[in-house]
């Protein structure tokens, strides 16, 4: 359940203009010098390969504690692309990352110096390995990075008396590091949080990492997740290039990013910098997601339409919204219950009442025999409750996160919580005992992980009152325990306050205590930001193990890696107008994450939004990565059917969408392959087109289809910014742009968005249906785009079906089948041909290419149709039909062409196996 409400718990809702605007700019802009750094004292290559350095402080000082006097650095290449740069205490041991978390190579161990490892001191002051060139200055210590093929500098932590910073700090909770910029780089990242100026960082905005349940129509705030990691966009002589940097530590930190300089200031850990040489945005990701982990595959339903609601209060309400929906004739594939099917809150139950066990297996029997799905929703807090089983089995297991050698004791929903330690393995083998005994219960088919920044409704350390009930009468937001704040451990009150809350607020409010104590004595201080991200890990491994299925979950808290085993949706937002231009946002910057299968409530969680509102989100939403109207338990219906007018949008937005779902499912494929992001923006694919790169009201699925929404009240058309080539509208194809880089105006009536798709694509499409199950057996539509008025062109595109049960998603296990497909024009031919590999699962299915649709040719048809088909020719094409359209423009086609001349050609009833190669050709007229 999110935790936004009506009226909202308060503690969801801060902005700097409540608590004191002056003291959030006051920490923004400061440039107090901290620490006089570092002096390299020795440094030599690591028998482990690398370089391995000794650094001794210059001066120490008393500002946030004392210096560590002594440090490890540890330089290495760790591919041709990725540089690891690695600094921590030389002597002991400090807080990292668990390896067991997010896998990775493990650094020399401490207390071993150059000279006991027998090594020749390294002399020169740079390392070229690999793509990037890594260099030092010896006093003060700092380094830099930069690429070897253009000799840009990519990071530079060197301080100089005009810089707005100092060198670097390392204190037991206070690390400072800056480095220099340019000031035309263009950055992007350093979430989450929701962005008022759009996905480009802003300079001066605050940026605080620190996972929080604060709704996100908050804004420049720390919010649900941690993500330290930014790329950087330059574009040097007309030529463009991105490389990424990755300060991988979980904890708290806030970010100074001013236009010419990035400072970090982060209360604990080590500097764990990675360095990822791009040179292009997609290789970028690719460099990235092969560190952190590639995205998970998601099963083909989950690419469908989702619908969720807090609030439906039984079974019968759940059937009527599916219901309703196929009387509306909107696609649906997925039904969701907040935590109104439990019995008080407490997970892993049923209400009996409401959701009694046989009357939900009867529905879910329905629903799965149409091929639609359910999910539900769990909290991490386990309710305090000695006959409730679930917490009897935790505390004989002794899972739970300690103070003071007790359960650590939080209210959430069901009241009294504590919350489990997913740092434990045994609360892993809990967690998925747990799962498998509900699902035993009720057949889920994904899980919904909600709260786990951890979310609390009360701070400090509290007790279960002996006077009152609890929780008693009041709103289930208010908190009914008996707690006193605690400030008497420096991790409770730190000497370095982040921003936390966008108000300074302590690190323990509305979460669980800094100083609660993990597995193995880690403190919550360190791992706060990791609590979402271990739970989906066990979450994920838990579904998987169940039928061996590929496993769905969704998770509001998120870290480095979290991409690997979840979903994401933006959290609490509002029905405003405001809300749906922030939610591009948040989507591009979740697939720089590597969490590319992510998506905003549709229509707002909360208030209502007004009907023209909800046309608009479910034209935008119908188009998110990942699909899904959400509200909340106190707003009126918002389901797409209650009014007309946005039930003739969803069939419209929607059914385009599941006409796309093989393109989407393709790119679900290349994004667990390469980690390229499912929603992009323009610049991954117009890199040296730098108009786009602070556009956020516009952005691409995969590589070559725009999405252009109305993002203001009132609007019936939309300025959209087109890059130069020519783009056809995926709804009337027979309508077109031809763009030298300039901003359209387009029609836009209420039930009409501007989706574009781009020369040089062959666009795989089905024919739709009310569930996906239903869509993709139908046959396929391959729409062939090529310049405006060609005469020589080509055009490439590809599709990957598989079965979607299996948890890998991958190539050659009999269960798949890849297609890449080409197209040409050339000498008054066009060719259109494919490369199959594993064609047997698609011959298996039945799948045939039904027709082909060619837009932008330059002349009419000419010749007869010859088509092959495994290198054979077809024997029949007497179903073979021709349908030819004159193409209009928005717009000049280049050298002054007549438009007449760009044509589009059908043609259908072909019935084309898509498990086996084909060549087709066509005459055109010159």
């Amino acid at each position: 359940m999110d935790s936004s409400s009506s009226p909202p718990p308060l503690h969801l809702f801060i902005s700097c203009s409540i608590f004191g605007f002056f003291l959030c700019v006051s920490v923004a802009s400061t440039t107090t010098t901290i620490g006089q750094g570092y002096r390299l004292i020795s440094i030599e290559e690591s028998p482990s390969g690398g370089l391995l350095g000794y650094l001794q402080v210059k001066q120490k000082t008393n500002i946030y504690g004392p210096d560590i006097p002594n440090l490890q650095l540890f330089v290495k290449y760790e591919t041709q692309d990725r540089l690891r740069v690695h600094i921590t205490d030389a002597e002991q041991p400090r807080w990292e990352v668990p390896y067991n978390l997010l896998p990775r190579e493990q650094p020399p161990s401490l207390k071993k110096t150059i000279r006991k490892a027998g090594k020749t001191p390294y002399t020169r002051s740079d390392y070229p390995l690999g793509t990037l060139i890594f260099s030092f200055t010896a006093d003060p210590f700092g380094f830099a990075v930069r690429r070897k093929s253009d000799g840009q500098t990519l990071f530079n932590s060197t301080a100089s008396e005009s810089d707005p910073y100092g060198n670097m700090v390392f204190k037991d909770q206070y690390l400072e590091i800056s480095t220099k910029l340019p000031k035309d780089a263009s950055l992007y990242g350093l979430g989450e949080n929701t962005q008022p100026h759009g996905i480009k960082l802003y300079p001066n905005d605050p940026y605080t990492l620190y996972t929080t349940d604060i709704a996100a129509i908050n804004l420049n705030t720390d919010l649900y997740g941690s993500h330290p990691v930014y790329m950087d966009l330059r574009n040097v002589g007309g030529n463009t290039f991105a490389h990424q940097v990755l300060l991988l530590n979980s904890n708290g930190m806030d970010i100074f990013y001013r236009e010419t300089s990035l400072t970090y200031k982060i209360i604990g850990g080590v500097l764990d910098f990675y360095f990822f040489s791009g040179p292009t945005p997609l290789a970028v990701v690719d460099q990235y997601t092969s560190f952190v982990g590639r995205p998970a595959p998601m099963p083909y339903w989950a690419h469908g339409f989702h619908q969720s609601r807090w609030g439906y209060h039984n079974v019968s309400v759940v059937e009527s919204v599916v219901e309703n929906y196929r009387k509306a004739q909107i696609p649906l594939d997925v039904i969701w219950n907040d935590d109104d099917h439990m019995d008080a809150a407490k997970d892993f139950t049923l209400d009996p009442i409401n959701f009694p066990h046989a009357k939900i297996s009867a529905f879910l029997d329905k629903i799965h025999a149409r091929g639609m799905k359910y999910i539900v929703l769990i909290d991490p807090g386990i309710a305090v409750n000695s006959s409730y089983g679930v917490y009897q089995r935790a505390m004989a297991d002794d899972i739970f996160i300690k103070h003071d050698g007790e359960p650590f004791l939080a209210q959430v929903w069901p009241g009294p919580v504590y919350f489990p330690d997913f740092l434990d393995p045994k609360t892993v083998s809990w967690w998925t005992d747990e799962i498998t005994r509900f699902h035993q219960l009720v057949a889920v088919d994904g899980l919904w992980i909600d709260m786990n920044e951890a979310s609390n409704f009360c701070s400090g350390k509290c007790q279960i009152p002996t006077d009152r009930p609890c929780p008693g009468t009041g709103a289930g937001w208010e908190c009914c325990l008996d707690c006193k704040n605690i400030t008497k451990t420096r991790w409770d009150d730190p000497p370095y306050k982040i921003n936390a809350s966008g108000m300074e607020a302590p690190l323990g409010f509305k979460t669980i205590a800094p100083s609660a104590v993990h597995y193995n004595g880690v403190l919550e201080y360190n791992a706060h930001s990791l609590y979402g991200f271990s739970q989906s890990i066990a979450t994920h491994k838990a579904l998987q193990g169940l039928e061996g299925k590929r496993p769905f979950v969704l998770s509001r808290s998120t870290f480095v890696g979290s991409g690997s085993y979840t979903a994401h949706w933006t959290g609490d937002n509002q029905g405003t107008w405001e809300n749906l231009k922030y939610s591009i946002s948040t989507i591009l910057n979740f697939g720089i994450f590597g969490v590319p299968m992510v998506g905003s409530d549709i229509c707002g969680f909360y208030p209502q939004p007004t009907e023209e509102l909800c046309n608009r989100w479910i034209e935008l939403g119908a188009f998110y990565p990942f699909s899904r109207d959400h509200a909340n338990y106190y707003s009126p219906s918002q389901e797409l059917y209650v009014w007309d007018t946005v039930a003739e949008s969803a069939r419209n937005a929607l059914g385009m969408r599941y006409k796309l779902l093989p393109y989407l499912y393709t790119l679900n494929y290349e994004a667990h392959t390469t980690g390229a992001p499912v929603a992009r923006p323009l610049f991954f694919s117009f890199l040296n087109f730098t108009e786009c790169y602070d556009l956020s009201t516009q952005y691409l699925l995969g590589s070559s289809v725009m999405v252009s929404p109305v993002l203001y009240q009132g609007k019936s058309e939309v300025k959209a910014l087109f890059p130069p080539g020519t783009w056809y509208s995926i709804f009337d194809m027979t309508q077109a742009i031809v763009s030298s880089g300039d901003y359209f105006t387009l029609d836009a009536p209420l039930h009409v968005i501007n989706v574009h798709v781009y020369q040089n694509t062959i666009l795989p499409m089905q024919q739709g249906g009310l569930s996906s199950k239903e869509a993709r057996t139908t046959p396929f539509t391959l729409v062939v785009t090529f310049p405006a008025g060609a005469k020589d062109g080509e055009a490439r595109g590809k599709i990957f079906i598989d079965d979607d049960e299996r948890p890998e998603i991958k190539i050659g296990n009999g269960f798949s089948t890849y297609v890449d497909l080409y197209a040409s024009v050339s000498q008054n031919k066009v060719n259109v041909w494919s490369d199959v590999q594993e064609g047997k699962f698609a011959l298996e299915q039945g799948l045939i290419i039904g027709k082909i649709t060619v837009l932008g040719l330059g002349g009419g048809m000419k010749d007869a149709l010859t088509i092959e088909v495994d290198g054979e020719p077809m024997s029949s094409v007497s179903n073979v039909e021709f349908t030819i359209s004159e193409q209009q423009f928005l717009g000049e086609l280049e050298n002054g062409e007549d438009k007449q001349k760009s044509i589009m050609v059908e043609v259908s009833g072909l019935e084309l196996p898509l498990g086996k190669n084909f060549a087709w050709k066509m005459g055109v007229k010159g």
